[in-house]
């Protein structure tokens, strides 16, 4: 597992919009409206793409390089960095729903006192675990 990958991505100027592949990720892909939305987003796709072919323990292919690439018409090739410390960093810290099962009489008493609920579970837990707050 690396730290950094840097992949190369097609642009594709279509006429309202620009689309995003990855010529080494298959099913890797995005868009923008913009070239600014579009790299913006191209960062995005590979560092989620990266990021679950990490957690899946699947391997992940080598980027080609650049001069043994071509590009058609409308296309434009972009190099594009994913640090992946902060993609691992942000989808361990990334908040998750849970649903819960709690006596109605102990709901009402804690909405009274207008306790946070999400704070509080996190508190008990980390207590239960015991982890430092």
């Amino acid at each position: 597992m690396k730290d950094r990958y840097i992949y190369p991505a097609v642009l594709k100027y279509e006429e309202n919009q620009i689309l995003v592949s990855y010529p080494n990720l298959e099913g890797c892909f995005t868009f923008g409206d913009t070239e600014e939305e579009a790299l913006y987003n191209a960062k995005e796709a590979l560092e989620g793409y990266l990021y679950l072919l990490e957690r899946d323990k699947e391997e992940i292919p080598p980027p080609s390089r650049v001069c043994d690439l071509s590009i058609g018409q409308q296309e434009a090739l972009v190099l594009v960095d994913a640090w992946m410390p902060l993609v691992r960093d942000q989808e361990a810290n990334r908040s998750v729903k849970k649903t819960l099962t709690i006596p109605k009489w102990l709901n009402d008493l804690a909405e009274m006192n207008r306790i946070n609920f999400s704070h509080t579970l996190q508190s008990a837990l980390k207590k239960q675990l015991g982890l430092g707050e």
